[in-house]
């Protein structure tokens, strides 16, 4: 019988949708502001594809595993037992024990720290693979979706995937909520890899023709941008380039609205975004694509949540990428947390590329 280790941050992602752009060091914060945990939902959906599965799981207890392996029917071997709060060193203890128990895969819930946590202990000795719960999640550890997670875990048990090289990614999470992107590459982990369900790293295009075409994106957006709604702009240099260009103190790695040429609420989260939909009928969102990971909605706008998507709509999202980045991308990718909107959002749909020019791309609901 196959073991995984499983370990869950109960705290991962919570600061995502009320703004701060992380949770390390400000749980309390994130709490304070209206934030809910999100990680052990996630991990659910994630452990649901593996009903049935013949595995054997080691966890640690509680919140960090041991109850979400229980409400889904499955009863694991606690080899840690947690402490009044948790804490880093605790996912780094747990993983010391799956390494001495030679499990045959890390299963994590978190973000890119908890990624970083588990790579540090167990390097490229143990294959690892995430179900994505953080703000940003750069590094290529992740799986699409919780959902994905659970097919990529039967098809490497059963031996049909093989491991690849990925990237785990250190971010420096002071520098990101100052609005400066400062990722460095951390090591390389062992993942189970299966196209189109497990995500490349984020990468940073930063090439002379690439600002020239955010220019052009963002000059044809002035223009269309002039009619009556509220525009909720969500985080990137692309969308940024669209502020810049009006004259808008915004920011790179938050959302910002604007309304008639003004920037009337900077670095919003999803609470403050509802209030001001409440107050008017129209609305759009402007959102760019991730890197050459290709997600419009999951990774790094967690303020554009699945409330607000709703009281939108989603034909007002429009979405806005390089020719470069395109290129460099196969296909676009969410993960809103809420499968009715992922599901609708799928097909094909435009991608406004240019002055005045779009490309028609596939987004993947899997």
């Amino acid at each position: 019988m196959k073991t995984i280790g499983f370990i869950v941050n109960p705290v991962a992602g919570m600061g995502g949708s009320v703004g701060l752009k992380g949770t390390d060091g400000l749980v309390e914060e994130a709490l304070r502001r209206g934030a809910k945990p999100m990680a052990q939902e996630r991990a659910k959906n994630a452990l649901e594809g593996l009903a049935g599965y013949g595995v054997k799981f080691l966890a640690c207890s509680g919140v960090m595993g041991g109850d979400i392996l229980r409400e889904v029917g499955v009863a694991p071997e606690i080899v840690y037992s947690l402490g009044e709060e948790t804490t880093a060193e605790d996912t780094r203890e747990a993983c010391r024990i799956f390494l001495k128990e030679k499990t045959d895969l890390i299963l994590f819930c978190g973000g890119d720290g908890t990624a970083r946590d588990v790579y540090s202990i167990v390097k490229d000795k143990i294959p690892i693979l995430g179900v994505p719960s953080g703000v940003k999640m750069h590094s290529a550890v992740f799986s699409i979706n919780p959902r994905t997670a659970a097919e990529v875990i039967t098809g490497f048990l059963n031996g049909e995937l093989q491991l690849k090289d990925a990237e785990v990614m250190d971010v420096d999470e002071e520098a990101y909520r100052d609005d400066r992107i400062d990722v460095k590459l951390f090591g390389y982990a062992k993942v189970p890899y299966k196209p189109e369900l497990v995500q490349g790293r984020k990468f940073i295009f930063n090439e002379e023709s690439d600002e020239q075409s955010k220019e052009n994106i963002a000059r044809f957006a002035l223009e269309f941008m002039r009619d009556d709604p509220l525009y909720i702009i969500g985080a990137g240099s692309t969308t940024k380039k669209i502020l810049d260009l009006m004259g808008l103190e915004g920011t790179l790695l938050g959302v910002d609205l604007v309304k008639d040429g003004r920037l009337i609420a900077r670095d919003v989260n999803e609470k403050q975004i509802l209030s001001f939909l409440g107050k008017r009928e129209k609305a759009k969102i402007i959102v760019g694509v991730i890197g050459a990971q290709g997600f419009i909605f999951g990774r790094g706008s967690q303020q554009i949540s699945p409330k607000v998507i709703k009281k939108v709509g989603i034909e007002n999202i429009i979405i806005v990428a390089t020719p470069h980045k395109l290129a460099n991308t196969p296909h676009l990718l969410v993960d809103t947390g809420d499968g009715d909107i992922d599901k609708k959002m799928s097909g094909f749909r435009q991608v406004v590329c240019g002055y005045r020019m779009a490309q028609r791309k596939k987004v993947l609901s899997t």
